[in-house]
């Protein structure tokens, strides 16, 4: 956060210098109309031209268009690809992230909700509730009561075999944010290598070594570098929030079995009696 604060500050300081240069070129051209015209005349005049030196301004600032020149510097190619990269691995992200939020749910109430419906003798009731509720955790206790008749060690079974399935769903997809965390470097690995090939080759056809020449093929291999390092970053972030919420559920789910096997228990203790 300290460095975004110095970062804008050192933005504001330039364009403030830059603002203070542009009116001192105007300066001496204003004086010597005031010489010659009226004070309202020197005024428009003034106007006028501070309004070319703010357009001015305009056109040299702005993030993104210093951002789309650093991209298009390090080689148009290369940087697609890298782009590529980031779009398709946040895309699996914003995928992973919808659909895991809308699988949590309030695991303790599921439960309370399902125990007093086996203390009613109403299993039907429990199976209608887990199956209009969201989620894996509600998806293992319905299969938990659907054979609720059979044995404890069935039951104990198919929960298990289930919960297995449920969590490979959770996990789909986060193979290829992998990938995509993995490439966008390597990809950039390559544009430096290829920036490196690029320089080698502008120094052999010039025949001389010197700062101009080198300077285009360092700047490739540089930006795209840079470039890769920064979109596996981002994706590592989302990645690492995407398995704290796949750990999180897989944990509901566990602990929903263990407490739905004790219910099971309960309920067949009691009917035999």
């Amino acid at each position: 956060m300290k460095r975004l604060i110095i970062l804008f500050s050192m933005i504001g300081l330039l364009s403030v210098m830059q603002t203070v240069r542009a009116q001192d070129k105007v300066l001496p051209d204003s004086v010597s109309v005031v010489d010659s015209i009226d004070d309202a005349d020197s005024m428009a005049i003034d106007m006028m031209t501070m309004g070319e030196a703010g357009a001015d301004l305009d056109e040299e600032g702005g993030f993104h268009k210093q951002l789309k020149t650093k991209f298009i510097d390090g080689n148009a190619g290369f940087m697609s690809l890298v782009a590529l990269a980031l779009v398709l691995g946040l895309a699996f992200c914003i995928e992973r992230i919808i659909y895991l939020t809308l699988s949590e749910i309030k695991a303790h109430k599921l439960m309370e909700d399902i125990e007093g419906r086996l203390k009613a003798d109403d299993v039907e009731g429990a199976k209608t509730l887990c199956r209009n509720t969201r989620g894996p955790v509600a998806s293992v206790c319905y299969q938990g009561l659907l054979h609720i008749h059979q044995p404890m060690d069935a039951i104990e079974r198919s929960i298990a075999n289930y919960g297995g399935l449920q969590a490979a769903n959770l996990e789909k997809g986060c193979s290829w944010i992998k990938l995509f965390i993995a490439m966008a470097p390597s990809l950039g690995f390559l544009g430096t290598v290829i920036g490196m090939v690029m320089a080698f080759d502008q120094i052999q056809q010039a025949g001389d070594i010197g700062p101009t020449i080198v300077a285009q093929g360092m700047k490739v291999a540089l930006i795209t570098t840079i470039f890769g390092i920064v979109v596996a970053l981002i994706l590592q972030l989302f990645y690492s929030y995407i398995l704290s919420k796949i750990e999180r559920l897989t944990s509901q789910m566990e602990e929903s079995a263990i407490t739905l096997l004790d219910m099971i228990t309960d309920y067949k203790i009691n009917r035999k009696s």
